[in-house]
């Protein structure tokens, strides 16, 4: 979701404190006997990166816990900034066809031609879904038959109601809306291994994995375009002072810095053929940056 930039403090913590917390009684430090004091030359946890790392907090059921109590309303999802879906979907549309133009021609192994474009794509997927915001908003309007994924139950149940139906009051599963749910860890296991996509979208989502398991994820993911498919990619941008990710303990999500995502990408096999900054948000909210993606032996596009 969009989410306030982080204050300027050290600690880049955008953490909400209870009225109920407590301040944490002062321990006294060890004294140099202590035998729990290990000696000046041991390693500890503190020079151990892995255990520094932002995402070595990620924990995926506080993450589900946070999401489950959300509102299932464009609000609760978009953070308490409903009227940005329309300024969201509208650049990621805008981006969409951009990025489509750019790759046309791509041929498909089976010799079928990749949806030129001004023809709706066959079969997309969108990726943490939510209530179906962007499965209704764009990509619904933009493809054949949209496969939704999502975790959280209470979602779930919004997103069956708000893509169930067009607007002409049609059953939208004629048209080929699916929604697979259920409490995954990670969204490449609820994707089936043979399914082909024409393309991958993920927004607001990845944050909730660790960087091992994004590279993973994406990584995967290449098996499940059709040849001449993208993957797209929108999230937050860290402002970290220090050009660190950010580690937000209310949803148990990690904010990436646009070099720490470029580094996923490359990890994963995935080339970056188009990428811009999302326009019309708040200065206060952290910048938003969407990227197309394509596997790296994809040749030049």
């Amino acid at each position: 979701m969009p989410t306030r930039r982080s204050s300027s403090s050290p600690q880049q913590k955008r953490a909400r404190l209870s009225s109920a917390s407590k301040p944490t009684p002062p321990i006294a430090p060890p004294t140099p006997n202590d035998p729990s004091t290990p000696p000046a030359d041991s390693p500890t946890d503190l020079d151990d990166p892995d255990l520094q790392a932002p995402d070595s907090h990620i924990n995926h059921s506080d993450a589900i816990a946070y999401w489950s109590s959300t509102p299932a309303t464009v609000s609760g999802v978009l953070g308490g900034y409903p009227a940005l879906s329309r300024t969201d979907i509208q650049g990621s549309a805008n981006f969409l066809a951009k990025l489509r133009r750019q790759g046309a021609g791509k041929e498909q192994k089976e010799g079928d031609a990749y949806p030129k474009p001004s023809e709706r794509l066959r079969r997309v997927v969108d990726c943490g879904a939510g209530i179906g915001r962007i499965s209704v908003g764009l990509l619904g309007k933009v493809a054949k038959r949209v496969d939704v994924v999502e975790p959280v139950g209470s979602f779930c149940e919004v997103g069956k109601n708000g893509i169930g139906q067009n607007e002409h009051g049609q059953d939208k599963e004629e048209e080929g809306v699916e929604q697979a749910n259920g409490e995954e860890e990670n969204t490449a296991q609820s994707i089936p291994d043979t399914q082909l996509y024409d393309l991958i979208w993920n927004q607001w989502c990845v944050g909730q994995l660790t960087d091992k398991q994004l590279t993973e994820y994406l990584a995967k993911s290449i098996a499940w375009l059709s040849p001449g498919g993208f993957i797209v990619v929108k999230e937050n941008l860290s402002n970290h002072v220090l050009g660190q990710d950010i580690f937000d303990e209310t949803d148990s999500s990690v904010t990436r810095t646009e070099e720490k995502f470029e580094k996923i990408f490359e990890d994963a096999g995935l080339k970056i053929v188009k990428t811009e900054l999302q326009r019309g948000f708040p200065r206060e909210l952290y910048p938003v940056r969407i990227w197309g993606l394509v596997p790296s032996a994809a040749g030049n596009i």
